[in-house]
C-alpha cells in the first residue's frame, strides 16, 4: 500500500459517498429505499463494468474500490430491510431484499458484459 493508493481510494471514495448521499436524500421515501436500491444496483452494474473493461491498478483503486465503494451501501440496506420487516411491512421487506439481491448480481453480470465491449 502506497501514499498515493490510499489518496485514490480516499478521492474516489469521498465521491462515492457523496454521490450515494445525493440519491438517499432525493430518492429514498418512507415507503421504499428506491435511493439505496438505486445506488447498490449501479455501483453492481459499475463495478462490474470497471471489472468487464480490464481496469486494474490505480484507475480501479479510484473507480472501483474509492467510488463503487463507497457508493454502494450494503449496511445501509440491511438496516432498511430490517426497518420495513419490523414495521409489519413483510411483503416490501421480501421484495427489497429479492430485488436488491437479484438485481446486483444480474446487474454486474451485464456490467461485466458491457464493459467487455470496451476492453
Amino acid at each position: 500500500m502506497t501514499i498515493l493508493s490510499i489518496i485514490l481510494v480516499g478521492l474516489g471514495g469521498s465521491i462515492g459517498a457523496l454521490l450515494r448521499f445525493s440519491f438517499s436524500e432525493k430518492w429514498n421515501s418512507g415507503s421504499f429505499p428506491t435511493g439505496t436500491l438505486a445506488v447498490n444496483w449501479f455501483g453492481s452494474f459499475f463495478l462490474g463494468a470497471l471489472i468487464g473493461a480490464g481496469f486494474s491498478g490505480h484507475p480501479f483503486l479510484f473507480a472501483g474500490t474509492g467510488m463503487a465503494g463507497a457508493l454502494t451501501t450494503f449496511s445501509t440496506m440491511q438496516l432498511e430491510g430490517i426497518t420495513l420487516y419490523k414495521r409489519i411491512e413483510r411483503k416490501r421487506f421480501l421484495l427489497y431484499q429479492f430485488i436488491s439481491y437479484t438485481g446486483g448480481i444480474a446487474l454486474a453480470w451485464a456490467g461485466m458484459w458491457a464493459g467487455r465491449l470496451f476492453h
